[in-house]
């Protein structure tokens, strides 16, 4: 391959996403467009400026000597074998819902975000089978990393608590902390690694119109290849999200709490998601066209599409 390689780029791509985020949103104001996109920026897990919250504070202000006594208790023990279950699996339904629609809505606002269109229902057809790939691998990998954790747990802690049958417990406990430590520091690697691959995944999949499992090996060549450049995205990404939250906690006082409220804090919110995910947009497809979301737009798209932003000379 001749030439040199592409200079990546930090600041550029924010500048670029900034300004595309203000001509989709504000070149001109749209409140429906602003509603259908917070929608789309809704299914794809960004639920406002504190995700739900649940006024549980006031329940349960009765005395104490209202509480269940125990003939009350053993009136209710036989149930318990039956609710218990249905409690776990209605939890287990509604996370793998959640799921379900947080997969499907990444490619919905990406491709909202890439068309400068505010649509649901074409998106949501289009992209069905990246969206139902991409669920999949999530929930494999939730699965096996529970399994994961579980297993290390067994192999760390079972044996500290057979060997510690003949030793004191003062001990014991540097191994115990030093053993957290780690676990700690492997753990938060994986996760941030896993988050960063699975991130840029969505785009590859809207590219290429693939697997998931062919975008996560594509991603994890990319990122091991140029490792230095995503740690920088990283780091300032990690201090968008620090200004991101700032600027939520000053609109949550602003607006009285309404910022708090599900989809209503992301309409009002909007701005920041679209800068956020569209600063990643920019950021890989200094790659090459490979990486690009625009590329896969056709040129008999309607006007108002947006014209991608310059790549960095």
């Amino acid at each position: 391959m001749n030439g040199s390689p592409p200079k990546i780029e930090i600041l550029n791509p924010f500048g670029e996403a900034f300004e595309l985020m203000k001509k989709i949103l504000f070149q001109p104001f749209d409140f429906k467009k602003w509603l259908v996109i917070g929608f789309a920026a809704f299914l794809s897990g960004h639920f406002g400026g504190g995700g739900f919250n649940f006024p549980l504070g006031n329940w349960g202000q009765h005395p104490a000597s209202q509480n269940l006594n125990a003939p009350d208790f053993e009136e209710w023990k036989p149930w318990l074998i039956i609710i218990i279950p249905i409690a776990i699996a209605l939890i287990l339904i509604l996370i793998v819902l959640f799921t379900w629609l947080r997969a499907r809505g990444n490619f919905i606002f990406t491709d909202c975000i890439a068309r400068n269109r505010a649509a649901i229902v074409e998106p949501w057809r289009e992209y069905r089978k990246e969206g139902n790939s991409y669920f999949l691998f999530l929930f494999a990998v939730a699965f096996g990393f529970m399994v994961l954790f579980g297993l290390t747990a067994l192999i760390i802690f079972v044996p500290l608590g057979l060997f510690d049958q003949g030793r004191s417990s003062d001990a014991m406990t540097p191994i115990f902390i030093v053993l957290l430590i780690v676990l700690f520091i492997f753990w938060l690697c994986f996760a941030i690694l896993f988050g960063l691959i699975s991130y840029f995944m969505v785009p590859v999949m809207y590219i290429r119109r693939c697997r998931a499992l062919d975008a996560f090996r594509e991603v994890f060549n990319l990122v091991v290849s140029n490792v230095g450049p995503f740690i920088l995205f990283c780091l300032f990404g990690f201090c968008l999200l620090l200004g991101a939250a700032m600027v939520s906690g000053i609109a949550t006082c602003a607006t009285c709490c309404l910022a708090l409220l599900p989809y209503v804090g992301t309409v009002i919110l909007l701005p920041v998601f679209v800068c956020l995910r569209a600063f990643g947009l920019c950021f890989i497809r200094q790659f090459g066209p490979d990486y690009d979301v625009w590329s896969t737009i056709p040129q008999s798209t309607p006007s108002t599409s947006p014209e991608p932003p310059a790549l960095p000379s």
